[in-house]
């Protein structure tokens, strides 16, 4: 990894994990993950998705980012 951060827009960010852009704000709202940029353009951490990623791949998720109604290992 480089010592300078590699920021994505929301548009990037929803495609890197999988979900929807709203779920992207929704998650910066909350705290999940960190946004930055300006007040009119966010950005997100390149590396802070991928760690994210990587722990939820064993998880199925819905288009929300939640787990997926009915989703289970069978």
């Amino acid at each position: 990894m480089s010592g300078r951060a590699r920021r994505v827009p929301t548009e990037l960010a929803a495609l890197v994990l999988g979900v929807q852009e709203v779920t992207i704000r929704q998650w910066a709202r909350r705290g999940k993950i960190t946004r930055y940029g300006t007040a009119r353009r966010a950005l997100y951490d390149l590396d802070e998705l991928t760690a994210l990623a990587r722990t939820t791949a064993s998880t199925p998720t819905s288009g929300s980012g939640t787990p997926a109604v009915g989703a289970d290992h069978n």
